[in-house]
């Protein structure tokens, strides 16, 4: 599995299971998440790389504040529940 920094990924186990984040940093076989929310820019999760999945999406993070990145990760989960009505 490939995550890079900006990789838009969600959470398969834990107490963050089934949320959307976006990846700030890799380091081995961890990926740190944030979301602007719970999880800011400033202290992301460590999260083992086995227990996220990456979905096809992308945020740039360069110069990203927790406003823009909040802002950015709800318009994504808007137009994912939309997409996903349509399918249905």
């Amino acid at each position: 599995m490939d995550i890079k920094i900006g990789t838009v990924v969600r959470a398969l186990a834990g107490r963050e299971k089934d949320r959307y984040f976006v990846a700030v940093a890799v380091s081995g076989g961890f990926v740190y998440i944030a979301d602007g929310k719970e999880r800011k820019l400033s202290s992301p999760k460590k999260k083992n790389i086995k227990h996220i999945s990456p979905v096809n999406d992308f945020i740039d993070t360069d110069g990203l504040t927790d406003r823009k990145l909040r802002q950015l990760m709800s318009s994504y989960l808007t137009r994912t529940s939309d997409q996903q009505d349509r399918d249905l």
